[in-house]
């Protein structure tokens, strides 16, 4: 008894720090969902997204061809079940109620790889990996494009404000480890605004396919990422979610703290209200990679 007492006690003070600018009503609702929601349709034994993530009765994936970006999300690796989420300095995240699985990719020392970066990192090693490395690049703020193709070969850009020049100033190198010092390079350059303006809008909650990103644009801004796709036989669609986050931390599957009878899954739609752990977007607005 006195541990079930200790155990509400602590939920309870850690949901307060998370939310603590919410609504009492909506801390409230947190705090009983944490509670109560200690699986929902979760598979503590599966390795993947995929086997992390259960369906509801009657729903089914929706079916990505193998080898595309869809399919390499679905099937990404995890840790063990239980596995913290690290902030870059190796400091736990102080609020560890809002996950239930840890995507296999490093958070760098150097504290880039934020919300934003998490995703074009894992958008970049996917064309890494399918040689297609042609097609890596991204655009920084200020609206110019950064191509891992003209890093490779040795041009750099010279940042002065918003003007930004490409030189070459370094020896060609096509190495792993090269494409990594490109991909900080990115990361401190780009960002939710560039991402929010440089990718097509997706404005149809029917065509959003895994890979596709909950967007705004802003400084700070925020993006989650599509993990999962599932439908019934009436077309209704459940979405599942993974993040990387600020500051750069571990990039992770989030639960649905407002709805956990259907958590860890979401129901998305354009222009509304939705709510993650520790972060609301107040008018939904969605971006797919090229």
């Amino acid at each position: 008894m006195k541990k079930s007492i200790l155990c509400v006690v602590l939920l309870s003070f850690i949901a307060i720090i998370a939310y603590q600018f919410k609504p009492v009503k909506e801390v409230s609702q947190v705090i009983s969902n944490s509670i109560t929601n200690s699986n929902g349709y979760i598979n503590t034994e599966g390795k993947t997204v995929k086997e992390r993530i259960t369906i509801p009765d009657g729903f089914k994936r929706v079916a990505y061809a193998k080898g595309s970006f869809q399919d390499y999300i679905r099937h990404y690796k995890l840790k063990p079940f239980g596995a913290k989420v690290i902030n870059y300095d190796g400091s736990p995240y102080f609020n560890q109620i809002g996950h239930f699985g840890i995507l296999e990719v490093p958070v760098p020392e150097n504290g880039l790889q934020q919300c934003a970066d998490a995703l074009i990192r894992l958008r970049s090693e996917y064309l890494w990996e399918q040689n297609r490395k042609n097609d890596i690049g991204f655009n920084f703020t200020s609206g110019h494009n950064c191509s891992w193709t003209k890093y490779a070969e040795g041009y750099r850009p010279k940042i002065n404000g918003n003007k930004v020049i490409f030189s070459k100033t370094a020896t060609a190198n096509h190495s792993k480890a090269n494409f990594y010092k490109y991909l900080n390079l990115i990361y401190m350059y780009s960002g939710t605004i560039s991402l929010f303006s440089e990718l097509p809008k997706i404005n149809d909650v029917n065509k959003l396919k895994i890979g596709d990103m909950l967007i705004i644009g802003g400084s700070p801004g925020h993006v989650v990422m599509i993990a999962d796709v599932i439908e019934d036989e009436a077309g209704k669609k459940y979405f599942a979610l993974l993040q990387g986050n600020t500051p750069a931390q571990s990039v992770h599957l989030l639960k649905n703290l407002e709805h956990n009878k259907i958590s860890p899954w979401y129901k998305l739609k354009l222009g509304d209200q939705i709510e993650i752990p520790g972060y609301t977007f107040y008018d939904a607005k969605f971006v797919r990679f090229k």
